[in-house]
């Protein structure tokens, strides 16, 4: 067998401490140090020793580090990171920028290195399932997108608004279960917290299939919602990514093989369907999804992560969401052709 890979963990707050978790006990893996840019003195797993700086960590002769601390650090750490020749798992967004973005990028491809954007929805269950089954054609065509991500106001974000933190999260996961890139948004967003950034987005968009994206996305309700809904000509999916299920709502309207009536005629209810899928721990899998990829340097099982390319897309959208909010009116955008499996 061969020697299990050594990470390192940049960044100790709540998502710092989940990852701490996961590596932890994750197979094929030793998590050798951990380094906290805000000073945190504790939080690593017992055993793990509390590092100085970056460039210790990287002196026990990590294979690949995982980047969760703020937004406004990714690059910095990413780059330096780059340099040194160690692959990074950087949590979304990739950087506070588009320029920031393509510089990472740049960085990590010109070497070589294993690099991916910790974009935890793909690997929730109900989207997994929901991505399978329509690929595999049940919904029929796709008319429209419909995202809801709203909760109450998380004190630990302080660098980022909303968009950022967390419409990137929609804005990727919509793009990856049609397998369609964004060709127009528009957008409003509410600043009420007191805070520079704002606090909620109502942002409709059109994807390059021409089907309809609507995100409501907000961190001033009381009520808790993490819902996608994908509609079609055969009915609609919802999945709650807080449940990790997935219903369809099946189009009762019958078919009929009388050619002249053939023409879409409306919808009514019909059968509706909990499928039971498994349900493991989206951020161990996506752990061993990157795992896999650097054991097998980016070759075969590199599929497996979300590209550094298609974090930066993620990152243009956003950017153009908020420059449509900006100026009060709809923003184009060029199609990426990054759009991957997970």
């Amino acid at each position: 067998m061969s020697a299990p890979l050594r990470a390192g963990l940049i960044g100790l707050g709540v998502m710092g401490r989940n990852h701490a978790r996961v590596l932890a006990g994750l197979d094929g893996v030793d998590l050798v140090g951990v380094v906290d840019p805000a000073g945190r003195p504790d939080g690593a797993p017992h055993g793990v020793p509390m590092l100085e700086s970056l460039s210790d960590l990287v002196a026990l002769g990590i294979d690949y580090a995982v980047v969760a601390c703020p937004t406004a650090l990714h690059e910095e750490i990413g780059l330096a990171l780059a340099d040194a020749g160690v692959g990074a798992l950087i949590e979304k967004p990739l950087a506070e920028s588009v320029a920031a973005a393509e510089r990472l990028v740049a960085a990590f491809e010109s070497r070589g290195l294993v690099a991916g954007v910790g974009h935890i929805e793909r690997y929730n269950p109900a989207l997994q399932s929901m991505r399978a089954r329509l690929e595999a054609g049940e919904l029929g065509d796709v008319f429209q997108v419909v995202t809801r991500r709203q909760g109450p106001f998380p004190h630990r974000i302080a660098d980022v608004g909303v968009v950022k933190d967390l419409a990137t999260h929609d804005i990727d996961l919509t793009g990856w279960v049609t397998g369609q890139d964004y060709a127009s948004i528009c957008a409003h967003t509410v600043a009420r917290s007191g805070r520079p950034h704002e606090d909620m987005v109502a942002a409709v968009g059109r994807l390059t299939d021409g089907s309809m994206v609507n995100h409501l996305v907000n961190w001033l309700s009381p009520l808790k919602e993490r819902t996608t809904v994908v509609t079609g000509e055969r009915g609609c999916f919802v999945a709650d990514t807080l449940t990790a299920d997935l219903t369809f709502y099946a189009n009762g309207e019958l078919s009929t093989e009388w050619e002249a009536l053939r023409a879409f005629r409306g919808v009514s209810e019909g059968d509706m369907i909990r499928y039971a899928i498994p349900k493991r721990e989206p951020l161990l899998v996506e752990h061993e999804r990157f795992r896999d990829a650097v054991a097998a340097d980016g070759g075969e099982n590199g599929g497996g992560i979300v590209t550094l390319r298609q974090g930066l897309r993620t990152v243009e959208v956003s950017a153009a969401v908020l420059e449509s909010a900006r100026l009060g009116e709809t923003v184009s955008l060029q199609p990426s052709g990054v759009l991957g499996a997970v």
